[in-house]
């Protein structure tokens, strides 16, 4: 009883008082000259410590509970009615139109991280993600195709899947579970027996930087990324995190599950010229001074994929789910206006609707 009395009367005075917190300073020159300052050679060194997993070119800042609160009650941001209310448009009769591709190879947008793609002759599907709620953050669209949809394509073929982390917007039980037994799933450290236990068979774990080759000439790469991962049965990045590159043989994917601008970019790039397409995160990135580490805004995003090298970029993770200060929607309007600011190439930015279908060529 004297506990809860604590906590109710903490709660109290926390709540009165909410209206003199402040956010702390960020700047962004001094977090760029950190991020820069990161030694290559830390890209290629131990990432587990015993106990946990971490990024060791730049381990992450620390925050509790407190530093949470703070971002929760502390003054956001002003956003336009359009900024708002902008979501991407949901394309209709997605098995249709993929069907009438014939054995052409394609990117399809399901929606947030999840992409259904057919390389080389070869189904992929990253970060199956098609339920209604990311534990509790609900959908703002819907996925662009349905699991059943997505099964009467890809009929007696195997489909192989990549996870990037845990998180529940990126790991979702319901729709791993929902995919065939014999599904192939690349997956980082740590995540065998959690997939193992939905019934699949099918699973390899991949450190950082380790290949494998697959049946029919392509190449998967497991690769570093900046962020983390902790859910409800695991402890604080008790499993890794990591992007993956897609090598076929006539084109190349870069999936960049989640993270924060790291000078990994430049070694990706470096260590695997000529990627065709670059699925880069544009997600919740507001406010900086609590989101700079794991997520990226839209001018680190650029910078990734010029990094990168990549001929073309897609953004991810925009317009299915509110999970920062900035409207889901918001991202693509800021990448929108940044291309014109910059006068960047638009050619080379594929902003995708929900259900958009990009034919490779």
């Amino acid at each position: 009883m004297r506990k809860l009395i604590f906590v109710i009367l903490l709660s109290g005075s926390l709540l009165a008082s909410s209206c003199s917190w402040t956010a702390p300073d960020f700047d962004e020159d001094t977090w760029r000259e950190k991020v820069l300052s990161a030694k290559t050679e830390d890209l290629y060194a131990a990432n587990h410590d015993g106990k946990q997993f971490f990024n060791p070119w730049m381990p992450m800042e620390n925050k509790g509970f407190f530093t949470l609160l703070r971002w929760r009650m502390s003054p956001r941001m002003e956003y336009t009615e359009e900024e708002w209310e902008y979501l991407p448009d949901v394309i209709d009769k997605p098995a249709a139109r993929i069907r009438a591709l014939g054995d052409a190879d394609f990117i399809f947008w399901v929606g947030h991280g999840t992409f259904f793609m057919r390389l080389g002759g070869e189904y992929w599907l990253t970060d199956p993600m098609f339920s209604d709620r990311a534990l509790l953050p609900k959908r703002k669209t819907p996925p662009g195709i349905t699991i059943d949809e997505l099964l009467s394509i890809t009929d007696t073929e195997t489909i192989n899947v990549i996870i990037s982390h845990n998180h529940y917007d990126h790991l979702d039980k319901k729709s791993l579970a929902s995919l065939p037994d014999d599904t192939r799933f690349y997956v980082p450290l740590g995540y065998k027996d959690f997939i193992a236990r939905l019934g699949k068979t099918e699973i390899v774990e991949m450190n950082w930087w380790q290949s494998i080759d697959l049946e029919d000439g392509t190449r998967l790469v497991c690769l570093p990324m900046q962020h983390w991962t902790r859910r409800i049965g695991m402890g604080f990045s008790e499993v890794l995190w990591a992007s993956f590159l897609i090598d076929a043989p006539d084109v190349s994917v870069y999936f960049d599950g989640d993270g924060g601008y790291f000078i990994g970019y430049r070694e990706i790039g470096r260590k695997f010229p000529g990627i065709d397409y670059a699925l880069i995160p544009t997600t919740a990135y507001h406010p900086r001074w609590f989101m700079h580490y794991a997520h990226m805004n839209v001018n680190e995003a650029i910078d990734a994929f010029e990094d990168l090298g990549a001929s073309f970029f897609i953004p991810t993770q925009w317009g299915a789910f509110h999970l920062g200060d900035n409207p889901p929607g918001y991202p693509a309007l800021d990448l929108k206006r940044t291309i014109d600011e910059e006068e960047l190439d638009p050619d080379r930015f594929l902003l995708l609707d929900i259900g958009g279908l990009h034919v490779i060529e």
